[in-house]
């Protein structure tokens, strides 16, 4: 199949294409550069973080060990896998 390069660096995937594979704009594609120049794209779930300051982490924690539960399952997973991001 071939496609063109806009002048914006951009491409279009053709509607069958992203049809088939169910993509729809706002879908993230990441970008490998494989042996001999050829190029894959493989859609990702891209999955919004939340940063807590040490004074956060320090408040979740206390919440934590408080043993008062009245949130969603999905938010206490998501607590429990919180941590700090050195970078």
């Amino acid at each position: 199949m071939l496609v063109s390069i806009d002048k914006r660096g951009s491409i279009s995937l053709p509607s069958t294409v992203r049809k088939d594979l169910g993509l729809v704009p706002g879908t993230f594609l990441d970008l490998t550069i494989l042996d001999g120049g050829n190029l894959s794209l493989t859609p990702v779930a891209v999955f919004p973080t939340v940063r807590l300051s040490d004074t956060g982490l320090a408040k979740l924690g206390e919440a934590r060990r408080s043993g008062v539960e009245q949130m969603p399952d999905w938010l206490r997973k998501e607590m429990a896998d919180a941590a700090t991001d050195p970078d």
